[in-house]
């Protein structure tokens, strides 16, 4: 009874955003219809494809999560695969406050055959020495900690990844932890040959502040609508740090990770998609990672994610339109362009033009309309994702403050990302200075 209450509710409030989006639609149309204000009618004509690509998206990616979920449940193959090794790589750079709690989540996991190379990057601080505490051979899992000069997280995974004796690789980053079953649900999806890499579900574990409580909830709805959409058509765009999953033979083929973006996730998905290969996604296998508790430290963790997106896109941007020899590919990188640079300045345009209009021409009714059509929306995906994920729906309120002034305030700082991009100004790592949530 609860669960059909739960999924009333959903089917409510998507239904209530629907209507909203007629609505304004109407409105915008009757705007265009009577006014003769060249400056308006464009804007007009821009707010009614932004609004429509806007729908269309989230719908499509409603559908696709929903299709997906029904054929997770209605697989019938229900054989177990393993491989002979999984070797678990985990880059560290000062990482002694989240080392231990990482490291004993990983030991824990229940695959039978694992080898754990953990990589000290150059650690100044006690990283090395606690990660070496850890160091076992029982003859079915080990634990070896190999140090290197620093280099960057990507020179460390590769320097892993050299060392490991698995067919598959897995990458965890330090600061993570992970649930038991983690590694055996990523593994099952590599019966399909054609699979190159699986991306792991990432849960925010510090969820006891206002800014924390928004990033568990972009979290959820960001995996568990997005990339479970992406993986019904197995093109998840990016494995993600924190976990994911890789056949070896194809992270060779491609040339493992590069050096020469700050998105060496993003730029390494990329390339296997456009090797042909299927990318797939595990929303059970789960790693819990602590989430900035600052805004600045948010900014610029999110500066540093958009500029590595927009650095791996250019380096690949001959891709964009090799539409009838590489679709996927094409299809992906143009849908990644429209997360990164489209739909920011055209959320953060579309604000600033809808409060222009209601101040010109007296409809102050559809700028309110038009922001409760996308809250609307955005509460029904977080009420979708909380069921899916089986998390309390005490969440899905936060979706109206993540749509009033969250998601502008993330935008503004991939605008300055954008922009700073575009003129190659040099930036930095920017390693965000951990708390220790995750033990």
């Amino acid at each position: 009874m609860v669960g059909f209450f739960k999924t009333f509710i959903f089917l409510l409030v998507m239904a209530l955003g629907l209507w909203l989006t007629f609505y304004s639609v109407n409105n915008l149309q009757q705007i265009y219809l009577n006014t003769t204000n060249i400056f308006i009618r464009f804007g007009v004509i821009l707010i009614f494809i932004f609004t429509i690509f806007i729908i269309v998206r989230y719908l499509l990616l409603m559908f696709f999560s929903i299709l997906q979920t029904i054929r997770r449940t209605a697989d019938e193959d229900f054989s177990i695969y393993k491989t002979d090794v999984v070797s678990i790589i985990v880059p560290c750079y000062n990482e002694q406050d989240v080392i231990i709690p990482s490291l004993k989540s990983i030991i824990a996991q229940t695959y039978p055959n694992l080898e754990i190379l953990v990589i000290d990057d150059g650690s100044k601080d006690k990283t090395y020495d606690l990660a070496k505490k850890f160091e076992f051979n029982d003859g079915h899992k080990s634990l070896r900690v190999l140090s290197k000069t620093n280099g960057g997280k990507s020179r460390a995974l590769n320097y892993g990844i050299e060392h490991a004796k698995g067919n598959l690789i897995c990458c965890v980053d330090a600061d993570s932890k992970l649930d038991k079953y983690a590694i055996e649900l990523l593994v099952q999806h590599f019966k399909d040959p054609k699979i190159a890499a699986v991306a792991g579900s990432v849960n925010v574990v510090n969820t006891d502040t206002f800014l924390t409580k928004l990033q568990a909830l972009e979290y959820i709805q960001g995996l568990n609508m997005v990339k479970n959409g992406q993986a019904f058509l197995k093109l998840v765009n990016i494995i993600p740090g924190p976990l994911g999953m890789f056949r070896k033979e194809a992270m060779m083929e491609v040339g493992g990770y590069s050096h020469d973006t700050f998105a060496e996730d993003c730029d390494l998905t990329l390339s296997l998609i456009a090797k042909g290969y299927k990318i797939d996604f595990e929303p059970d296998a789960i790693a819990h990672t602590e989430a900035p508790e600052n805004l600045l430290d948010l900014l610029k963790q999110r500066y540093r994610w958009t500029r590595g997106i927009l650095q791996a896109i250019k380096k690949n941007r001959q891709y964009l339109w090799n539409f009838t020899k590489r679709p996927s590919i094409s299809f992906v990188m143009w849908y990644m362009l429209f997360e990164s640079i489209f739909w920011p300045f055209m959320q953060i345009w579309g604000d600033i033009f809808m409060i222009y209009l209601a101040l010109s021409t007296g409809t102050s009714q559809l700028l309110l309309f038009w922001w409760i059509m996308f809250t609307v929306l955005d509460v029904a995906g977080a009420i979708y994702c909380l069921l899916l994920t089986k998390e309390p729906l005490s969440l899905a309120p936060y979706a109206i403050i993540y749509r009033l002034a969250f998601i502008t305030v993330i935008n503004i700082a991939k605008i300055f990302a954008t922009i700073e991009e575009w003129f190659a100004i040099e930036m930095s790592w920017g390693k965000l200075e951990r708390k220790g949530r995750i033990g």
